[in-house]
């Protein structure tokens, strides 16, 4: 009797972890997840956060949604303003907004990166690098990068999707533009360089003529104050003179500086 008895026992018990298994009541909300709650093909109003939740068994369950950050690299072929063709790599780092995870789920579903996140990104990338000639967007990436991002930002923010960064890491046009581009570069610095030079070349030429125009200057004040002091030539003389007296002269010639003391 006793043995029927806990064999029963056993079998009820064992029953019971059969219906929790199947009719299990909870749900559980991982980290970095939320919850979105079915009931009988209805989304809940609201998503659950992270944690245990007890549900209806057979009636209601709960899908789970990601909302960590995502870190994508992606590559899109773009044309710029002037019909250059360009392949753009990017790095994009995005979540969804865990409050409204549930509109997310009700709305397009679980691959909402493919529904909306890439459609999005691919024709904000078209419609800016379209703005710019394709030597100017090399030299303004981090404008058109900070005008992507703002652009992103905007437009899935409505979406349920925060777009936390955006960087823009190559721009890869034809090897036949890319070698135009370094050819250009070259003829410019070329043209600077012989700028600079003629430059330096016509300075050096402007002292060398102000120079002159002094000395010029100089030697006509000099001359003027000889011819008309005869003093001063003599000074001149001595100035120059190297204390050696010619050793022949000339007929009765006599030294033109006179050595005797003035009194």
């Amino acid at each position: 009797m006793n043995t029927t008895k806990n064999i029963a026992t056993i079998l009820t018990i064992f029953g019971i972890i059969i219906f929790l298994l199947l009719c299990n009541p909870i749900a559980m909300v991982g980290v970095g997840e939320r919850g979105v709650k079915v009931t009988l093909g209805k989304v809940s109003p609201e998503s659950y956060t992270e944690g245990i939740h007890l549900i209806t068994p057979f009636i209601s369950h709960i899908k789970t949604m990601d909302v960590k950050t995502q870190k994508d690299t992606m590559q899109t072929p773009v044309y710029t303003k002037d019909i250059q063709q360009a392949v753009i790599s990017y790095v994009i780092n995005y979540n969804l907004q865990p409050e409204n995870a549930h509109k997310m789920y009700r709305e397009v579903g679980t691959d909402y990166r493919e529904k909306i996140l890439l459609p999005v990104v691919e024709g904000t990338l078209k419609d800016v690098i379209g703005k710019w000639n394709a030597q100017d967007l090399v030299a303004n990436r981090e404008k058109a990068t900070r005008e992507i991002l703002s652009k992103l930002q905007t437009h899935l923010d409505r979406n349920y999707i925060n777009i936390t960064d955006f960087q823009m890491v190559a721009i890869d046009y034809s090897d036949v533009f890319e070698r135009a581009i370094e050819a250009k570069v070259t003829a410019e610095q070329d043209a600077l360089k012989a700028k600079n030079k003629t430059v330096q070349i016509e300075e050096e030429a402007k002292q060398q003529i102000i120079s002159a125009e002094a000395e010029a200057k100089s030697m006509a004040i000099r001359a003027n104050a000889l011819s008309k002091n005869k003093a001063l030539v003599e000074y001149e003389a001595v100035q120059k003179w190297n204390g050696i007296l010619p050793q022949y002269m000339m007929g009765e010639s006599i030294p033109f500086i006179n050595l005797n003391n003035r009194r």
